[in-house]
């Protein structure tokens, strides 16, 4: 049948179930050989010529690339933000795009829920302390009482509100297409953006990377934020200007920040933001729970068998 390129990571321990899925319809399996949930150019270059589909970390796959894969019909994103994908470019080359959409939504959301607790008990910094001999206690801050404002309330979002309800806090949120019905019944305030950010004492941003959202999160908005708050980002980097993010925390104006996603990944390990005191760093793992990955392996092996079957797949980005 096809030749079905893997480049997300952790696909052989992880994703058994889709591997025997998609061999079991005929398709041989290219497997990713290291760790890293994207290929280089010169990687891609190797296998695109030959690939039927795909199912795909965060390789940019663009006009460059789509022109050596004449045999390629279906990428298949192992993740839902599709900004590494020239979508229009697929398109001109037949090639279907596809994402999961809902399926990571759940650990995201109990990401960002653990780095508000993270930043207002400072438990990274404890732990590494302990582990260096130091005995150094901190005080830190209930969440109980604070407002907690979430900039996006799509899924995401609203299921950070929806784990957030039992912390008796004040939820706030933005969404320039929100779902009024779904903030009633979470106890959530709807606000615009500025009241959202002045309000807070802490911000979650869940919002996708568009061209109208970059950068987001700039200077201004920082320093819009009530003195002594904490940013969390568990969706996308380019939501926000790193340096500004940094000189907010700097300055102290923020208390802290919590981070998974960045403007360049992987992240250089001179970055600034790496080093700033006050800012705990995660290496873009939202999405790597093993739940997650089963969920996402299937629904992505099962849409290259549909695509490959002449079927409509699920999740379609690019008719």
């Amino acid at each position: 049948m096809g030749n079905i390129l893997i480049t997300a990571s952790h696909f052989q321990t992880l994703c058994r179930e889709a591997i025997h899925l998609l061999e079991a319809n005929g398709h041989r399996v290219i497997l990713n050989d290291h760790e890293l949930p994207y290929y280089s150019f010169g990687e891609l270059a190797v296998w695109a010529p030959e690939i039927d589909g795909a199912i795909i970390g965060i390789d940019q796959w663009n006009e460059q690339v789509f022109r050596i894969a004449p045999r390629l019909k279906i990428l298949a994103r192992f993740g839902v933000g599709v900004d590494n994908i020239d979508l229009a470019a697929a398109k001109r080359h037949g090639v279907q795009v596809v994402n999961a959409a809902g399926m990571n939504a759940n650990a995201v959301s109990e990401l960002a829920v653990a780095m508000i607790l993270n930043c207002l008990r400072n438990v990274p910094e404890l732990s590494r302390k302990l582990a260096g001999g130091q005995w150094s206690r901190a005080v830190g801050r209930d969440l109980l009482g604070k407002t907690v404002g979430l900039l996006g309330f799509g899924d995401i979002g609203s299921r950070v509100a929806k784990k957030l309800t039992g912390f008796e806090v004040r939820l706030l949120a933005y969404d320039p297409y929100p779902n009024r019905e779904k903030a009633t019944a979470l106890g959530v305030t709807l606000a615009d953006a500025d009241t959202v950010l002045t309000e807070s004492d802490i911000i979650s941003i869940h919002m996708p990377s568009t061209p109208e959202t970059r950068h987001i999160m700039n200077n201004e908005a920082f320093q819009k934020m009530k003195s002594g708050s904490f940013f969390i980002n568990t969706a996308r980097g380019a939501l926000v200007d790193t340096q500004a993010l940094v000189d907010a925390v700097v300055s102290g104006h923020l208390a802290g920040a919590a981070v998974d996603v960045y403007e360049q990944e992987p992240l250089p390990m001179d970055a600034a933001i790496l080093h700033t005191p006050g800012i705990q760093c995660t290496p873009h793992t939202g999405a790597e729970t093993r739940e997650t990955y089963s969920n996402i392996s299937m629904m992505a092996a099962q849409a290259i068998i549909d695509s490959l079957n002449g079927k409509k797949p699920k999740n379609w980005l690019n008719p």
